[in-house]
């Protein structure tokens, strides 16, 4: 067997198979193996070199000027730092900027931040999430987006098209001399069910478009070739990821993807392909691996972000995720959509929040008011989730409402009903941002959104140097996993040609990668 590879990959997998094959020579990064004694040589194989950066689709990285198939995630509040963003776009990855619950300003100084830092790389942007129950609050956004020239957009929630992301997609759109359609921006779309993945992977509705074109969002000419392209390029399918989530299993929500965009029309005159990303569950070499091998153009990781030392939450919110193991995890009310029931995914180990926003829910189906409560569940509220009386929070909730969404308070006022969802939801808000700001007294009560993957990447880095979160920085964090998964992916290689490759062989312990 003949093997060339970087040496980084290749002798990790000599190492194990060392003992099975002989090995003639080593040099230059590439080896010579036969089987038998050397006056008996047999080659099995040659393989070629095999390089963590073309484990993807190399238009990814052409296209949006990384060298790695490899995305940080949107963490939303912040949690995904600028600090974060630039690290990766200095690491020729790309990174997303956490804007989700943050106030305009804020987000647009954190576009500045970074673009001073990066220069002119294009290999950075910014998430916009679906905000159904406040949609002013995303066409904000969407117009921020667009008037700052935000060249990548992570779109996250969304359940269907709206005006302001296919806004967002159309905005800009061009020809080039050659005739080509230039897109000034780039949506992801980060999906979990094939339905609303085939909306994005289609050009967007007539209606839609008019609309736009009606309220002067769209010119004439933006909209004709909007309706020739599919919304994006760019399909993330999220798995069972942290924060919102459909908690569906990759092995089976990938192929359905795959195929999906496989069979959608490509639009009449259009010769560039989707790429479909991964997201969630991605904690170890081995998961990454597995998303390169079924077919994912690039990866997109979450919750291991949140435990390094760029990421946006306090040193105790740190600790806890890095207790965490696979199954110290549960699904809990989100306060951006709890009227409408749905979950997000939670650390459970050391926290009591996900029982206690379980029980606000409950409390929201059984009663048509705060009223109407019982006193004993009332004390209960007050004593061990608000830590003040119902009242005093109502008064902190309408005084914050007040400065942002006056309607609100008016609808509140007028529905008791909605009056207690605004209530409880004081507490689901708070929750995250305790454990970003680290308020010790309400350690029980942090709010920290991951899935299994931390508890993965948890058994997978101890004993090594990523072991102590104060040694986790995103970039070694990145590389690891890739370098791993290009090692799994070379033993996997070996064996499918025959060579006795043990299980040892696949595993990769991390070490400090420049």
């Amino acid at each position: 067997m003949t093997v060339f590879a970087p040496a980084a990959t290749v002798a990790e997998v000599v190492r194990q198979v060392r003992e099975q094959v002989h090995v003639v020579s080593e040099a230059n990064g590439g080896i010579t193996a036969v089987t038998g004694d050397p006056t008996g040589r047999r080659v099995l194989a040659t393989l070629p070199p095999l390089y963590p950066e073309w484990l993807g689709d190399r238009s990814f990285n052409e296209l949006h000027g990384t060298r790695f198939p490899y995305v940080a995630g949107e963490m939303a509040n912040g949690i995904a730092t600028t600090e974060l963003v630039v690290a990766m776009g200095k690491a020729d990855m790309l990174g997303f900027f956490g804007a989700a619950g943050l106030p305009l300003p804020r987000v647009e100084q954190a576009i500045a931040t970074i673009r001073a830092a990066l220069g002119d790389r294009m290999n950075w942007g910014v998430n916009l999430i679906h905000a159904p129950q406040h949609p002013g609050w995303e066409q904000d956004m969407v117009d921020l987006l667009i008037r700052e020239r935000v060249r990548a957009v992570s779109a996250s929630a969304f359940m269907d098209l709206t005006p302001s992301v296919v806004q967002l997609a159309a905005s800009g759109l061009h020809r080039d001399r050659d005739g080509r359609v230039v897109r000034p921006r780039h949506v992801f779309a980060k999906v979990s069910r094939p339905e609303v993945a085939e909306k994005f992977l289609s050009p967007p509705p007539q209606a839609i478009l008019a609309a736009l074109c009606a309220q002067g969002r769209l010119t004439a000419a933006e909209a004709e070739l909007a309706a020739h392209v599919p919304v994006t390029e760019d399909l993330t399918v999220e798995a069972d990821s942290g924060g919102h989530t459909d908690n569906r299993p990759l092995v089976s929500l990938l192929p359905r993807m795959l195929a999906l965009a496989a069979r959608v029309p490509e639009p009449a005159g259009y010769r560039r392909s989707v790429r479909i990303g991964v997201a969630g569950g991605l904690g170890t070499p081995h998961s990454v691996a597995a998303a390169f091998a079924a077919g994912a153009a690039y990866v997109v990781t979450g919750s291991v972000n949140q435990t390094c030392v760029e990421a946006g939450v306090s040193a105790a919110a740190k600790e806890l995720l890095a207790q965490a193991d696979i199954a110290d995890v549960m699904m809990a009310p989100a306060s951006d959509m709890f009227e409408l029931g749905v979950k997000v995914q939670v650390l459970r180990r050391g926290t009591m929040f996900g029982t206690r926003a379980n029980l606000l829910y409950r409390l929201y189906q059984d009663f048509e008011s705060l009223e109407s409560i019982p006193d004993a569940e009332r004390n209960k509220l007050e004593r061990t989730v608000f830590r003040a009386s119902i009242a005093d929070i109502w008064a902190q909730t309408r005084q914050y409402w007040l400065d942002r969404d006056v309607a609100e308070v008016l609808r509140a006022e007028a529905e008791p009903k909605h009056r207690m969802a605004l209530t409880f939801r004081w507490y689901l808000g708070k929750s995250s941002w305790w454990a970003i700001e680290g308020e010790n007294s309400r350690l029980a009560d942090y709010q920290l959104w991951c899935g299994p993957a931390v508890g993965a990447f948890n058994d997978w880095v101890a004993g090594s140097f990523l072991a102590d979160p104060a040694r986790r920085d995103v970039v070694q964090v990145a590389r690891n996993l890739l370098e791993g998964a290009a090692v799994l992916t070379r033993a996997h290689q070996l064996r499918t040609y025959g060579v006795p490759v043990p299980s040892t062989a696949f595993e990769f312990v991390p070490r400090p990668l420049a």
